[in-house]
């Protein structure tokens, strides 16, 4: 397969670096990553301004838009590549849940599923180091095993931080969801002008077997189809006929 690859972390992380190297091992890559840290961007895009790609001596492309931006232009600008595939990752720090909203790195695979491709979001939990090569095997084994996606179908794989060969496999599930996050941290600015810097996710409110926390803490790779749609069908049933 021809795989367009992207993450929120930037095009010089080592799980970028990493996922590239694994899956051009069995197809052909075309990297196109921020040029910074966009954790949080969400499905942001860049509307203010133009934007720059530029070409790296590794052959990685770098914008300096969002995780939303490069994949838009990767999918625009490089139309003789065609991707069959777009995967995003391999993110610093789980995606699980409630995260989903707020991740530049299922935007970046959002995004493909936009523009009529499949795709695959990669996290990784730390533990006592970053396994980053086993989140990137199993990315791998996803592709290999499931074959090829539906279009516009979209995968977020979260990986825990573990050698592969002490993971139990990969489980299919669904999303949990998580408290209110922490207290904000307020902070002085040197004019003396306070600041605040948002704090920590909360703790899994929703935990319980079946949903991709589960997965994690007891040692499995979680696997769960994510859709962009928002409607609340069963409100919207409620709400009845048209009105007058």
């Amino acid at each position: 397969m021809r795989i367009l690859i992207s993450n929120d972390d930037g095009v010089h992380s080592p799980g970028i670096e990493t996922l590239a190297q694994t899956l051009a091992s069995e197809h052909e890559v075309l990297v196109v990553a921020p040029d910074r840290d966009h954790s949080g961007a969400s499905n942001s895009l860049t509307l203010t301004r133009p934007l720059t790609l530029d070409r790296l001596p590794n052959g990685f492309y770098r914008c300096d838009g969002t995780p939303t931006d490069c994949v838009h232009l990767g999918l625009r600008l490089f139309r003789d590549y065609a991707p069959d595939l777009v995967v995003s990752g391999i993110n610093a720090g789980p995606n699980l849940g409630d995260d989903t909203l707020y991740s530049g790195t299922v935007a970046a695979a959002m995004e493909g599923r936009y523009l009529g491709l499949p795709a695959l979001a990669v996290s990784l939990e730390r533990s006592d180091q970053w396994y980053w090569q086993t989140a990137a095997d199993l990315a791998l084994d996803v592709l290999n095993h499931w074959g090829e996606l539906p279009p516009r179908m979209v995968m977020n794989l979260n990986v825990p931080g573990m050698p592969k060969e002490q993971i139990k496999g990969i489980k299919p599930c669904r999303l949990g969801h998580r408290n209110f996050g922490a207290d904000l941290v307020p902070a002085l600015d040197p004019r003396g002008k306070e600041r605040y810097w948002l704090n920590l996710a909360g703790e899994a409110l929703d935990r319980s077997e079946g949903t991709d926390f589960w997965a994690i803490e007891h040692g499995y790779a979680a696997l769960t189809p994510v859709q962009p749609d928002m409607t609340h069908h069963a409100m919207l049933a409620d709400l009845g006929p048209q009105w007058p």
